[in-house]
């Protein structure tokens, strides 16, 4: 598990917020990882996530790792198409962090509703949609009407 003195430079603050970089790029080819790791990177080209397949079936549980390989969480898929992210390396207690469930599939896009965990009022409302396109590999994430991020494929 993460150990006190981690090297880590994004590290959570008083309000339990963590402190992210802007920017975000990802790739399956970095040096010094295995090949099908997927990674992210800052800017500077400090690994800031990975994302590693589980066995004995890799398509269905993949881990989010910090980049001294501690679990931060461990994401299920589900036969429906649906997804659950839990706390952790998913091993034990299962604390459900979220849940994504696809609404639209098309052959150009792709609709997804993020409902976090805790209570609340409407189990009916998502926190957060995010809609993309598989050809241009890109996606916009969306808190009711409000535009929070997205992501596109640099030329």
């Amino acid at each position: 598990m993460e150990s006190e003195t981690s090297d880590w430079p994004y590290t959570a603050t008083q309000d339990h917020h963590h402190h992210i970089p802007i920017d975000l790029f990802g790739s399956k080819k970095h040096a010094g990882l295995p090949r099908g790791i997927l990674s992210f990177t800052d800017a500077s080209g400090n690994i800031v996530f990975k994302v590693h397949r589980q066995p004995p079936n890799p398509s269905s549980i993949k881990l989010l790792l910090d980049p001294n390989d501690n679990p931060l969480f461990s994401i299920h898929r589900h036969h429906n198409g649906n997804w659950k992210c839990y706390k952790g390396s998913g091993d034990g207690e299962k604390e459900v962090m979220f849940e994504v469930k696809r609404t639209v599939k098309t052959f150009t896009r792709i609709e997804l509703e993020v409902i976090f965990s805790g209570e609340r009022l409407n189990d009916d409302v998502c926190d957060l949609r995010v809609i993309g396109s598989p050809f241009k590999r890109s996606c916009s994430i969306y808190k009711n009407t409000d535009l929070v991020a997205q992501s596109y494929v640099q030329a």
